[in-house]
């Protein structure tokens, strides 16, 4: 449970889900095309696989920005928090 309240799983997730929505594509995800589906099926899928296809990169940055960012202020804090520690110590 305490991944799930951690302050880094929502940008976690995202990237998760940009990755593995790029390694289906590349492993062959549009191979259903093939088959017998309705031309409007066809074009509704097209226009939302496009949307993700433009928006997916986006929002894979902002993800590994912002768990970079995360990651480097809880750093500086935890230098900050046993900086002050072992001044108090001497």
């Amino acid at each position: 449970m305490a991944v799930l309240r951690s302050e880094y799983f929502p940008a976690a997730a995202v990237l998760v889900g940009v990755i593995l929505f790029w390694t289906i594509g590349l492993l062959g995800g549009l191979s259903w095309l093939s088959g017998g589906q309705p031309p409007l099926a066809i074009l509704t899928w097209m226009i939302f696989i496009y949307g993700v296809v433009v928006l997916s990169p986006l929002a894979g940055i902002i993800a590994a920005v912002d768990l970079v960012r995360r990651w480097l202020r809880n750093r500086q804090v935890r230098r900050q928090q046993l900086g002050t520690a072992d001044v108090e110590s001497r």
